[in-house]
């Protein structure tokens, strides 16, 4: 298994980028914050949505994996 993170932010955004390869399978998602302009600056913040709404999309994306693994082996 492996997994890589980037993060690129700016003054108002946050982008994380998650890549993980497991036995031969390849999954990516992409996690956005943006911080509104009259809301004080909190980089941990972006930072920490960003992330988990990535990490949220992989997740999901290894659930339907499992599911369509599970239904395959159900119908042979």
């Amino acid at each position: 298994m492996d997994i890589s993170l980037h993060l690129v932010e700016d003054d108002t955004s946050t982008v994380v980028h998650t890549k993980l390869d497991l036995r031969g399978d390849h999954f990516e998602a992409v996690g956005k914050a943006r911080r509104n302009p009259i809301d004080p600056p909190s980089p941990a913040v972006g930072e920490e949505l960003a992330l988990a709404r990535a990490l949220q999309d992989l997740a999901g994306q290894l659930l339907d994996a499992a599911q369509h693994r599970i239904e395959q082996f159900s119908t042979e």
